[in-house]
């Protein structure tokens, strides 16, 4: 998975009326959800060295328009699937608001617009990645959902993008300062979205995804183990800036006890794989990585 879709607590698409068609377009590009798109290209803007706001707030436009392009075109290869889970069934695509033809020309026009825009007032190489972001995202991930575990691993590369594109937009280079931001946000989506996977199991499993909890052994020993291993490497991740020299002060010890407290949350679903534990390691990486931002943020070189 990847922040376009898991980087928020689940909130359900049920609601008591048909909603205004403002508002199903409001659900079908899901602002909220994308703001942490925006949030993670901002912190690596900054963190890169980025000091033209004017760059910068081209940068987010160009961003939100590609991520509500990659959530619109994404519910319209799944609203078969959304109808057949209680989290998703009420979206504006299997309920009827907004016609599949509407949403493929919405989903388009703001793919091409905004990787447009991100061409004209950022740089080439920025709008690349968005791009590319949107094609992975939509054209390879969604469908391996259905086919593949792997596609937890696939999805994290688009996930993982957007800060790249934040110090893109401010160095017109891919460098150390990309690797570090680009190896904290895929580590990080690991133990986040297969705590939300075990929660949401029987949605997954109905719905006939190949998530990791849904094919796994009833008592998740492969799910739990890839949770550890991860939470571990999103350790190394989060200490990475400062052994390559990116972050001063008293950055390491913070960025330690973060991850810590990661790795703590994935031993307790590894004692105890059930939708509590699965939960409060969800909410764990919910907390963790703005705090770890705004630590990297904070501690600068």
């Amino acid at each position: 998975m990847t922040l376009l879709d898991t980087a928020a607590i689940p909130i359900s698409d049920e609601t008591p009326r048909r909603r205004t068609r403002a508002a199903s377009w409001s659900a079908l590009t899901k602002p909220r959800l994308n703001l942490l798109v925006l949030i993670t290209a901002a912190a690596g803007f900054y963190f890169a060295g980025g000091t033209d706001w004017l760059v910068a707030l081209h940068l987010l436009i160009g961003t939100a328009a590609t991520a509500a392009s990659a959530s619109v075109l994404n519910q319209l290869w799944e609203r078969d699937i959304d109808a057949l889970m209680p989290r998703t069934k009420r979206r504006p695509l299997p309920n009827g608001e907004i016609a599949p033809r509407e949403a493929l020309l919405g989903g388009l026009l703001l793919g091409i617009g905004g990787t447009v825009y991100l061409a004209l007032l950022v740089n080439i190489l920025t709008a690349g990645l968005a791009l590319a972001t949107v094609l992975l995202y939509v054209l390879i991930y969604t469908p391996l959902k259905t086919r593949t575990t792997w596609c937890t691993l696939v999805g994290a590369i688009p996930g993982a993008v957007p800060p790249v594109m934040g110090v893109t937009a401010a160095t017109s280079a891919i460098n150390l300062h990309a690797l570090s931001v680009f190896a904290l946000l895929f580590a990080w989506q690991m133990p986040h979205f297969w705590g939300l996977a075990i929660m949401y199991r029987r949605d997954y499993a109905a719905a006939g995804m190949k998530m990791l909890p849904v094919v796994d052994g009833p008592v998740l020993k492969r799910t739990v183990r890839s949770i550890i291993v991860w939470s571990v490497v999103l350790l190394v991740a989060g200490l990475l800036p400062w052994f390559l020299g990116q972050t001063v002060g008293i950055y390491l010890a913070p960025a330690a006890l973060l991850g810590g407290v990661m790795l703590a949350a994935g031993f307790n679903v590894a004692a105890s794989p059930q939708r509590r534990e699965a939960r409060v390691l969800f909410l764990t990486s919910i907390v963790y990585l703005p705090i770890m931002l705004l630590l990297m943020l904070a501690s600068v070189e």
